[in-house]
């Protein structure tokens, strides 16, 4: 099963550059949580807006979408609310502008309160174009409700529980 995740479900408001439906000036990507692979993807297609090179994507736009998905990944796969310390990629081969790429983010490991995480983006055929790998810091409720100016919606809590 996949749980589609969104800001609105943690209560606050979001303008986040990568995920917030909302931010006209965003890209709008949906996340989704996928129960049967412990991973977290998206599918995106992106216009010319978004290119470094003639018909290509950006590489700090890929990079954004690798952090965004990383950034999910602690919450629905570690439940921990955590920042990112550490990133760094790898450009294996283009994302073209136009056709449709998706991106999928899971934990490598958890030691303490660090939380190691991976992320592709893949072409249409399956072929990884983009790898990155980053460690985030989780931080405590706390913190994450300093961060967001409010609290948090217990709702979802089940997302947000020290790790299982």
């Amino acid at each position: 099963m996949k749980t589609r995740l969104h800001n609105d479900d943690w209560g606050y408001e979001s303008n986040c550059y990568v995920c917030e439906s909302r931010n006209e000036h965003g890209l709008r990507i949906p996340f989704f949580h996928d129960d049967a692979t412990e991973t977290v993807t998206a599918e995106f297609e992106l216009s010319d807006t978004y290119s470094g090179a003639p018909t290509l994507v950006h590489g700090g736009v890929q990079l954004a979408i690798l952090d965004e998905a990383m950034a999910w990944a602690t919450i629905a796969l570690a439940h921990q609310w955590a920042l990112t310390s550490r990133s760094s990629a790898e450009f294996v081969a283009s994302v073209a502008v136009g056709v449709t790429h998706s991106v999928e983010a899971s934990i490598s490991s958890i030691d303490g309160s660090r939380i190691d995480t991976t992320a592709r983006i893949l072409d249409p055929d399956g072929t990884v174009c983009t790898v990155a790998t980053a460690s985030f810091q989780a931080i405590g409720e706390a913190t994450a409700t300093r961060l967001v100016g409010g609290e948090i919606n217990k709702d979802h809590e089940s997302y947000l529980r020290p790790n299982r």
